[in-house]
């Protein structure tokens, strides 16, 4: 790093990736409804959902978990210009699968919708390497700023677009523009004075890459599918339209579920510097964290306790309303999932590869097989119980495994 180029503490750290994160996300939620609203009737959304879950398919491919890894690597053994190199590659891979996938199984006329809609998230995911970088920098500021900026540009973007032409296509168009214009003339540059990103990685560097972390994408495919499958089991058993209701009451829970890696997130990076330096605020920060998810929960179960049917009528009316009953065992559920995640992700900055990948597994193993009953004596809460059961396995194990590293670590002399 360049010696003109200065730190930031960790709570202005946390404050802007949190500030950028939740206005992000709060963008990318409007748009969901905003298709709705701007629209004459469903085609639209449903395109839109369905471009959207495509894509999920496919984006832990493109991912290829690298981002905690890359913020792990405090130590720099591999520069950003290599992460960058790799991610162009994941995401080319993953976008020609997507590509066939959608042409094989999509109507032809939505894949234009769902190709751009990849290519629009893809932009986000190369950025997302220069972010890690500013991570890794201490200078998150630069990531709450782009992300500020992804989120009203491509709010804006949709309106304008979608609003006066009711072109779905030109809307997901013109916000991959958006994206990659604020990637080049604002990321680039910033991230490039933390440490210099020089495009270029050589085969045997690739290789390493797949071969190392195939474990823990396996286990982000596992953990991906884990919640997932029981959702297509209530379609399968109640009709789309029941999952439309699970889904539509899910979406605010999702904001507050990832207000949990907006806690811990920013703090991973330090986390492995205190750990491999053996000191003992290593097992402080990890208690301050579960403490901030901790209080995030009950603020939530708080807030949607009293104003959750009136957030539901607003947003999606009355026939939706009428099912706030579903939020807090959501609540409860995405309060585990935020812990399980902490976890999970703190395993991968540790190089505990094989405890997140078995903890994973069991999750989606336990997943398939309580899901049928759980929808049988819960009906629309099924998915949900299956997740806190799922959940709960694959954290038990994963802080066992958790556990034994740091003691075994920790109580090594020096």
């Amino acid at each position: 790093m360049e010696a003109t180029e200065k730190t930031l503490s960790i709570k202005h750290n946390m404050f802007w990736n949190t500030v950028g994160s939740l206005t992000n996300l709060g963008c990318q939620w409007l748009i969901t409804i905003l298709v709705v609203r701007l629209s004459d009737g469903y085609s639209a959304a449903g395109i839109y959902s369905l471009a959207m879950s495509i894509f999920n398919m496919f984006s832990q491919l493109a991912q290829y978990r690298m981002y905690t890894v890359q913020i792990a690597d405090v130590e720099r053994k591999n520069s950003a210009g290599q992460y960058l190199t790799f991610r162009f590659f994941t995401t080319f891979m993953a976008f020609a699968m997507l590509a066939v996938y959608s042409i094989a199984t999509c109507r032809i006329d939505t894949v234009p919708a769902v190709l751009l809609y990849a290519l629009y998230k893809t932009a986000g995911l190369v950025i997302d390497v220069m972010h890690a970088n500013d991570q890794v920098g201490h200078r998150m500021d630069y990531i709450g700023k782009s992300l500020i900026m992804q989120g009203i540009g491509s709010l804006l973007s949709f309106i304008v677009v979608f609003g006066l032409l009711n072109s779905l296509e030109g809307a997901l168009l013109l916000m991959t523009v958006v994206t990659i214009g604020i990637g080049v003339i604002y990321d680039y540059p910033r991230s490039n004075r933390i440490s210099a990103i020089k495009l270029g990685i050589t085969q045997a560097k690739v290789r390493a890459f797949l071969c190392g972390c195939l474990p823990i994408v396996l286990g982000g495919i596992a953990a991906s599918a884990a919640p997932n499958i029981p959702r297509q089991y209530l379609s399968y058993t109640f009709g789309d339209s029941a999952l439309g209701i699970y889904a539509s009451v899910a979406a605010p829970v999702a904001i507050i579920q990832m207000g949990a890696t907006y806690i811990y997130n920013p703090l991973l990076g330090y986390l492995v510097e205190r750990y491999y330096s053996r000191e003992k605020s290593f097992f402080t920060l990890i208690g301050k964290i579960l403490a901030g998810i901790l209080f995030v929960g009950v603020i939530s179960a708080v807030a949607l306790f009293f104003f959750g049917k009136l957030l539901l009528s607003l947003f999606y009316g009355a026939g939706i309303a009428k099912h706030s009953d579903l939020l807090q065992p959501m609540l409860a559920c995405a309060f585990l999932t935020g812990i399980a995640w902490f976890v999970n992700d703190l395993l991968v900055s540790l190089d505990n590869y094989r405890g997140v990948f078995v903890g994973s597994i069991l999750s989606l193993i336990s997943a398939v097989a309580v899901m049928a009953p759980a929808q049988v004596l819960f009906g629309l809460n099924g998915p949900t119980v299956t997740a806190l059961i799922s959940n709960a396995i694959c954290l038990i194990y994963q802080s066992f495994v958790l556990g034994k590293q740091t003691q075994e670590w920790f109580g090594e002399k020096r």
